[in-house]
């Protein structure tokens, strides 16, 4: 064994969660979970269906929503980035506490199609960001086209000159690409200045292309790609400095629109579990040879976990412990209730519990 029984660490911040339309019977189930994970501040995402959050009006009520389900979350709220949102909207959000403003390229992901195709017609609203201190989020893809010769294997990595030229446009916009799958992602971030950072997902330190591939309970928009990819991430991690932290992108979707007709759904659900989910990726890593052993001290846990995503959206330190303990618990095979049945990740197997100290 590779790492120790147990850990003491803040209690995490998950900076990427999907937690759907509220009230609604997915928000409803999975809301409920976070705590669970020893999480107890998370970025929630925007982009909802029929209608992103585009207004702040409209992000304080989902709000007021979540917090029914668990009011003891502490819930980032963020805007869908859209034609509508103007310079005095931006205003608004900074002084309501609206986290951030989620960029998604058209077409590249689940409920993208209000996204943005240019960048170039939002620039008030950018430099409005910039000179208020909010929090550009980038879904960080090119939208798939044979006719460019982007697929979702290079999607991400195709992206990157956009990154560079919005951190060089904007060099004091704070901006974090989210969701990181590849090396040239790690290797882009590091480097930008200190006002680029990324989170990576728990699920993208285990999968590969071929887990996907053969597993709809796998796939996920970024997909995961290969194991030198696999390996940056996890050396990201260990080495962060605050560069990187956790985002777990835990998406989730009914199992009728995982393993229904048509398309599957993108999106891999962790929320429950996303602790364990890290520890069990580093100690596969330290098993492969990815990452040693000495890497993984208790200060980077607390750093990745918790301490690096507060620092970087001006929060204070958590308030409270998690232990942290290995086989102490088991994956749920599903989740559900008489509307919705969601699968999470590694379901069946053992895993880390939690408790709150």
């Amino acid at each position: 064994m590779a790492l120790k029984d147990s850990y003491l660490l803040p209690a995490a911040a998950d900076m990427h969660v999907h937690l759907r339309n509220a009230p609604g019977p997915i928000a409803e189930l999975v809301t409920p979970t976070i705590r669970k994970a020893g999480i107890d501040t998370v970025f929630v995402m925007p982009n909802l269906a029929p209608r992103p959050v585009v207004t702040v009006d409209e992000a304080l009520e989902y709000k007021k929503a979540l917090q029914a389900y668990d009011p003891e979350v502490n819930y980032l709220m963020s805007l869908y980035l859209h034609e509508s949102i103007t310079p005095d909207e931006i205003r608004k959000a900074k002084k309501a506490g609206i986290a951030g403003v989620k960029a998604y390229p058209r077409g590249a992901t689940t409920n993208s199609q209000w996204g943005v195709v240019s960048f170039d017609p939002f620039h008030d609203v950018l430099s409005t960001m910039e000179s208020e201190g909010l929090v550009l989020n980038l879904h960080g893809e090119m939208p798939s086209s044979p006719t460019d010769n982007v697929t979702v294997m290079n999607a991400e990595s195709k992206f990157l000159p956009t990154l560079t030229s919005l951190h060089s446009k904007y060099p004091n916009l704070k901006i974090v690409l989210e969701h990181c799958t590849t090396a040239d992602a790690v290797a882009a971030v590091r480097a930008c200045g200190p006002n680029v950072v990324a989170t990576i997902t728990a699920h993208h330190l285990s999968l590969l292309v071929d887990d996907w591939s053969a597993n709809v309970h796998h796939y996920c928009k970024p997909s995961a790609k290969s194991p030198e990819d696999r390996r940056a991430l996890l050396q990201a991690l260990v080495t962060s400095e605050g560069k990187f932290f956790l985002g777990t992108d835990s998406a989730p979707h009914d199992i009728s629109s995982k393993k229904g007709k048509g398309n599957t759904a993108a999106g891999v659900f962790t929320q429950p579990y996303a602790l364990g989910y890290v520890l069990t990726a580093l100690e596969e890593g330290i098993a492969r040879g990815d990452i040693k052993e000495e890497q993984v001290m208790e200060e980077v846990l607390a750093g990745f976990l918790s301490e690096f995503g507060r620092k970087f959206y001006e929060l204070g330190p958590a308030e409270k412990k998690i232990l942290v303990k290995r086989d102490g618990a088991v994956v749920e095979e599903s989740l559900k209730t008489d509307k919705v049945e969601i699968v999470p990740f590694r379901s069946g197997e053992k895993t880390w519990s939690v408790e709150w100290q």
